[in-house]
């Protein structure tokens, strides 16, 4: 037998081997392609943590391409010093949540900042200021008149009351004080009551009780419509309204009546477990107290003096926005622009955080309803403040909790799409009077009375 025969059959099952193997790595499976990662930084503790982590969770189940990584970095200022900080080593987040405070910084930061107007018009998405109820969209806007950042928790001063404690002070937990004087005169009635717990607080102070203080009564905080102006700006909130209203207080910190806690929010914590019967803050602290305070709960506006006005005038926005930062790749960004574009913002977001800052157009279901049954003037027995049993079975989230939406809705000027840019960012300090909007968070002997301009 010759060599050429004895070794045709190697050579065949070699072949047939290399058949074999090419037919099994043409069956093998494709590798999945890569899903992109989106870092959001943010600033939300607690409940409204958790919907920030719910928000991301279901933009990432509705498609697979981008995954948004929802970060908490501690407070708002941590969190913005953690953005800044990690730009300049070239580790920025995509999305930085930044509270209103900090956006002189961000608009100031030439070069980090990728405005969102941009990223959604690359991605043949929209975000335009007229999306937004005019007094909000006026804090976001850059030079151009379109959006630096995007809207993403707005809110105001409101008054916290525990009926529990009004109920055992001998008050009526169904007409709340809606006057500093009457405010005053029910924290005195609950320090006597109960001396060893705290009858009224706050948290903010300057914000509070500066701020919004000076502008709820019309008043100037400082000269250049309130800085906004120029450079030159000379503070003037040392005047009768401010120093009478901090004499008050300091008064009631004297008496035991008034607890001062510290400069920013730490003490919200004494409200929710029941320590202090009433308490100025914003909105935002609905998510905690939703599901932590074991007692019965309502919120109202803030107080106002009516020797100084007949009823409020005008509110500073609090909360925070988006800002995407520079230095990511076109497909970073479309994925940034598809979450920014997603629906949460419509519906999911406002039940937890404060206010939507959407227009009334773009608003959720529940809040284009209650806007349809206070316009009409449909008086209720039940405020929809209250934390009723009734209202937590339907978790429907508060009406208070929009407080500032009613009020935004007619406080920027109806020409401010055809003002200059300068113009409408002078607005923002203080807006154009909003009447009979006190309403909008009744008490609940009268409920949702008038909703003016809704």
């Amino acid at each position: 037998m010759s060599r050429a025969t004895r070794n045709a059959p190697r050579g065949g099952l070699v072949r047939l081997g290399l058949l074999i193997a090419g037919l099994l790595l043409a069956l093998r499976p494709l590798p999945a392609a890569a899903v992109t990662e989106l870092q959001f930084w943010h600033a939300l503790d607690g409940p409204n943590g958790e919907l920030v982590t719910r928000l991301a969770e279901t933009f990432n189940a509705s498609q697979a391409d981008y995954r948004v990584v929802p970060v908490y970095k501690g407070s708002y200022a941590e969190t913005i010093s953690s953005g800044i900080t990690a730009y300049r080593t070239g580790a920025a987040p995509h999305l930085l949540q930044v509270f209103e405070v900090g956006n002189g910084t961000m608009a100031a930061a030439i070069g980090a900042v990728r405005p969102v107007a941009t990223v959604m018009r690359e991605a043949g998405l929209s975000a335009m200021p007229e999306d937004f109820l005019p007094v909000v969209a006026t804090n976001y806007l850059d030079s151009e008149g379109g959006m630096l950042s995007l809207p993403f928790n707005v809110s105001s001063t409101v008054m916290w009351i525990n009926r529990d404690r009004f109920r055992q002070a001998g008050l009526d937990a169904h007409h709340l004080p809606a006057t500093w004087p009457e405010v005053f005169a029910a924290a005195r009635r609950l320090k006597a009551a109960d001396g060893t717990r705290c009858a009224l607080s706050s948290a903010w102070p300057t914000w509070v009780h500066l701020e919004q203080l000076s502008v709820w009564h019309d008043r100037p905080l400082a000269t250049r419509s309130n800085g906004l102006d120029g450079y030159d700006a000379e503070l003037v909130f040392n005047g009768p309204l401010q120093v009478r209203h901090l004499q008050n207080l300091a008064d009631l910190h004297r008496a035991g009546v008034f607890a001062y806690n510290d400069r920013v929010n730490r003490g919200e914590s004494r409200f929710v477990s029941g320590d202090c019967a009433i308490f100025l803050t914003s909105p935002s602290l609905y998510g905690k107290v939703s599901t932590a305070a074991r007692f019965d709960w309502t919120v109202a506006p803030m107080p106002f003096y009516p020797d100084v006005v007949a009823e409020p005038q005008n509110a500073i926005l609090g909360g925070g926005s988006l800002y995407v930062m520079q230095g990511k790749t076109p497909d970073e960004y479309r994925g940034v622009a598809r979450f920014l574009a997603f629906p949460w913002r419509d519906a999911s977001r406002p039940r937890c955080t404060g206010t939507p800052a959407t227009s009334p157009r773009r608003a959720p279901p529940m809040l284009t309803r209650w806007r349809r049954a206070s316009s009409s003037g449909t008086r209720s027995s039940t405020s929809p403040c209250r934390n009723s049993p009734d209202a937590r079975r339907r978790a429907t989230p508060p009406a208070c909790a929009w407080a500032t939406c009613c009020r935004s809705a007619t406080c920027g000027p109806r020409s401010w799409r055809r003002r200059s840019t300068a113009r409408s960012r002078r607005s923002r300090r203080s807006a154009t009077p909003w009447r009979g909007a006190t309403r909008c968070c009744g008490s609940s002997s009268s409920g949702p009375r008038s909703e003016h301009g809704g």
